[in-house]
């Protein structure tokens, strides 16, 4: 089953000071050998990029040379694919907000759930219980 990831756990696998690293980690780590399709979106890598080589946000941030070597392993595996915003996207965001009022921190969680759905993913795996508010997404967490 093709499935997509939240950017937390990206994160706490590369946080060793979270109490969260090494489940996320060995999450991780199995998501690398399986052969269903795991699909990335450029905002989640963004987002991985923009918070885990901030200094104000991690006790030891990895350089951007680091932090890019990471995404590059992930976007390299063969079962990887990366998905962004195409025509028909407004539409579908619109479709996806309607339900639930979106502002504020909600609005980059609506922006990658609005993301899957265009593109028919419904599997995400996130810490993040926000993702619950779409009723169209499978929400697992694989550090519960």
């Amino acid at each position: 089953m093709s499935y997509s990831l939240d950017v937390n756990l990206l994160l706490y696998a590369s946080d060793a000071s979270s109490p969260f690293h090494a489940k996320a980690k060995r999450f991780l780590d199995s998501c690398m050998g399986q052969r269903d399709v795991m699909y990335l979106t450029w905002p989640v890598i963004m987002s991985y990029l923009r918070i885990v080589t901030h200094p104000s946000i991690f006790d030891e941030p990895l350089s951007p040379e680091e932090a890019m070597a990471n995404v590059e392993t992930l976007l390299n595996l063969p079962n990887t694919r990366c998905v962004a915003e195409e025509e028909g996207f407004w539409g579908t965001y619109r479709a996806t907000t309607e339900a639930t009022p979106v502002r504020g921190n909600l609005v980059p969680d609506a922006h990658l759930a609005a993301l899957l759905r265009l593109h028919g993913i419904r599997r995400l795996y996130t810490h993040d219980r926000d993702y619950l508010k779409f009723d169209f997404l499978d929400i697992q967490d694989p550090l519960a």
